[in-house]
């Protein structure tokens, strides 16, 4: 072989190597924003048809773009070199939205991985810092849901909301994993969650050990005025469940009564005393919260997983998606995902779930029982001398 061909040899190798670090410079290494103020996915999905943007932003155009302007003008978020608030905002919702792991979300928007953790820290507690805004007591007029059905109207024209827990996948150090693992066996967070029959969040508590009975946690709320538990007008209420105690402020079912919708189905399956067609009707009102449940957890994947941040993260996770969840709901009555909630009932209580006795000796309320009771009696009077509706 002549130095020629050596030389060749040569320089064909250094072409090769070349060639394979420009490759892996481009496709494994992060670089900076195509734009200086906006990436080519960004200018992609806002310049694209709406489905691209409820797919990637969870939300429809004009909802992301009135959350940005929100952000802006309150000065919760500033544009930063080469980074506009829109484009921490699609980070944070890309992360949320997605649960997808920081190096997809570096390649997605051209950023480097300590870049897209310090604007998805910024943006949620920006999100977050809105709970004052977006997260309000009801007003105390009669639902319009309550309203405009016999059914419901006037027995229960003064329910203000629904209260429920959610048990949210927990992400958590080996010493403490048994106070997070709940009946099931599952590492979850308890959150204390309040809406309207709008499904829009009124109230959120989350971070309790998934261990802790849901009345506890309620308990743990209204003892501590720090909280800020909306106060609930004299003879005004609140739903729950026969997780918690019927006291004032606070209607539970009747116990070791039919209660879920499932167990009314069929025609010989009718309501056959008070206590029942009491317990139908409220647990058909109390679905409202089972279905904002639904939306919040399918328009944010990384509330179905753990995700690898601390409990204080993850805390705030949940308020975060909750804010965003009403936002939506204020700003698009058909968004899609809500309209699929509309005639379902998923995700009933668990009808295992039994009060803590002592909590129950300790909060039993008798003008509680006496209201229900009151309005059991009516309804069944009604329900007799109208078997039309039925």
């Amino acid at each position: 072989m002549d130095d020629f061909d050596i030389e060749l040899d040569e320089m064909e190798l250094v072409a090769a190597a070349a060639g394979y670090y420009y490759y892996h410079s481009i496709t494994m290494q992060p670089c900076r924003s195509l734009s200086p103020t906006r990436s080519g996915f960004m200018t992609e999905v806002l310049n694209g048809d709406d489905d691209l943007c409820r797919e990637m932003f969870r939300m429809d155009k004009h909802i992301f773009n009135k959350l940005c302007g929100i952000l802006r003008q309150r000065g919760m978020l500033r544009d930063t070199a080469g980074v506009m608030i829109e484009e921490q905002l699609a980070i944070f919702l890309n992360i949320v939205g997605h649960n997808e792991r920081n190096r997809v979300i570096q390649e997605r928007f051209q950023h480097s991985g300590e870049t897209i953790s310090r604007h998805f820290n910024n943006v949620l507690k920006a999100i977050k810092s809105l709970s004052r805004y977006f997260l309000q007591p009801s007003p105390l007029t009669t639902p319009p849901e309550i309203l405009r059905s016999n059914r419901f109207y006037p027995y229960f024209k003064d329910c203000i909301g629904v209260i429920d827990a959610m048990h949210i996948p927990a992400h958590v150090p080996a010493k403490d994993q048994s106070r997070f693992r709940n009946k099931k066996g599952v590492l979850t967070q308890n959150v204390l969650a309040a809406c309207t029959l709008d499904l829009q969040f009124i109230f959120i508590y989350p971070g309790w050990e998934g261990s802790v009975a849901d009345s506890r946690v309620l308990r743990a709320v209204l003892d501590d005025p720090d909280q800020n538990f909306p106060q609930i007008p004299g003879g005004k209420y609140y739903l729950v469940d026969a997780s918690y105690v019927n006291m004032e402020g606070f209607i539970a079912p009747f116990q070791g009564v039919r209660y879920h919708p499932h167990e009314f189905r069929g025609a010989k399956q009718l309501p056959s005393n008070p206590k029942e067609l009491f317990n139908h009707r409220h647990s058909s009102i109390s679905n409202a919260i089972h279905k904002s449940f639904n939306v919040l957890k399918a328009r944010f994947p990384i509330l179905k997983l753990g995700p690898q941040y601390g409990i204080h993260t993850q805390r705030d996770i949940v308020i975060a998606a909750c804010v965003l969840h009403n936002h939506i709901r204020r700003e698009e009555k058909n968004d899609w995902l809500f309209n699929s909630v509309g005639g379902r009932v998923e995700e009933l209580p668990n009808p295992d779930d039994q009060p803590d006795p002592q909590l129950a000796f300790q909060m039993q309320d008798q003008m509680a029982a006496s209201l229900r009771d009151s309005i059991t009696a009516s309804m069944w009077n009604d329900f007799m001398n109208d078997w039309d509706e039925w």
